[in-house]
């Protein structure tokens, strides 16, 4: 839960405490480790009552699948969809490189005949000598006082 928190900080923290409770600590950190358990107890005690009420079809119900990162972790690791034939099928720095070459109008490096998945063909190269048209003043639509 704290995972970030270093001894500095953790020693600054009880400094802190100290000079605000004062005597009265002992009695804060009952009342607030009273109150973690009570939270606890109570959401032990929400997990049993969905468990029971979801019944024996969702016994293998695990309350971590609820957050993403773990749900989509286990999902890959399934790979029932075949997520990591695509993931290495698909060569990102080889494809910058091969886009980098047509900008600047060198032959791409030695390239497979079977392109990976998602791979772009990029044997048409770019005519970058044509400077792009720029609009000459005539070209503008009429002012139209009424419509501003």
């Amino acid at each position: 839960m704290f995972n970030d928190i270093g001894a500095l900080e953790l020693v600054t923290l009880v400094v802190l405490a100290v000079l605000v409770f004062g005597d009265k600590l002992p009695k804060v950190i009952q009342d607030v480790s009273r109150i973690i358990r009570k939270v606890r107890e109570f959401s032990d005690s929400a997990k049993r009552d969905i468990r029971e009420e979801l019944g024996p079809e969702f016994k293998d119900f695990d309350f971590e699948d609820l957050n993403p990162k773990t749900f989509i972790r286990k999902q890959l690791d399934n790979d029932e969809l075949g997520l990591k034939e695509i993931r290495n099928g698909f060569d990102l720095k080889k494809e910058m490189a091969e886009v980098a070459d047509a900008v600047h109008g060198r032959e791409p490096e030695a390239s497979s005949s079977a392109s990976p998945v998602g791979a772009v063909d990029m044997s048409k190269k770019i005519d970058m000598s044509k400077k792009p048209r720029t609009p000459a003043l005539d070209d503008r639509p009429p002012f139209d006082a009424d419509a501003t």
